[in-house]
């Protein structure tokens, strides 16, 4: 199975669609993401990885797009958001099954048009992101139970790399 998954690593390195990793917690699954970075073109440019579960659901768009000074309360400065960071690069989603519903239909269009809109910003900013998600959650059962939109879920599957259990 490993062995598989390494075929997998290099085949997919330098495609440009989305991969989403799936496997249980602990398989491994950002160590996969940072391989198939450091395989890839995007290699010597920033790889962002991002906890979905961990970013406080008020500020997950912020964390995600940015935001312009005076956008919210506490919005000292202008701050790029994951996308930006990550132009060039690889942004690695992290348990994307965690990621709120209002901020996946955000995600999506990303995905399909390469721009950001920072929060409290007017203008749109193109992004070349390459995008990886995982998941430790089966996916398509989210999408069933209306925890996961099915578009997003489709987008993000462009290539699928799913880690044996332990």
């Amino acid at each position: 199975k490993m062995r598989e998954v390494r075929e997998k690593i290099t085949s997919f390195a330098d495609h440009p669609v989305p991969v989403l990793i799936t496997g249980q917690t602990g398989t491994g699954k950002e160590v996969v993401a940072r391989a198939l970075h450091r395989q890839s073109r995007r290699n010597k440019h920033e790889f962002v990885a991002i906890g979905c579960g961990n970013i406080p659901r008020e500020l997950a768009e912020s964390e995600l797009f940015g935001h312009e000074k005076g956008a919210f309360t506490g919005a000292s400065s202008t701050r790029p958001g994951s996308f930006e960071r990550a132009d060039k690069g690889t942004l690695l989603l992290d348990d994307i099954d965690d990621l709120p519903l209002e901020i996946q239909v955000k995600l999506l269009r990303v995905l399909q048009e390469g721009v950001v809109c920072p929060v409290g910003g007017v203008r749109e900013k193109r992004v070349d992101v390459r995008v990886m998600a995982t998941t430790k959650v089966d996916l398509e059962e989210a999408v069933a139970q209306k925890k996961f939109r099915p578009d997003l879920f489709y987008r993000l599957r462009g290539l699928e790399i799913d880690l044996p259990p332990l």
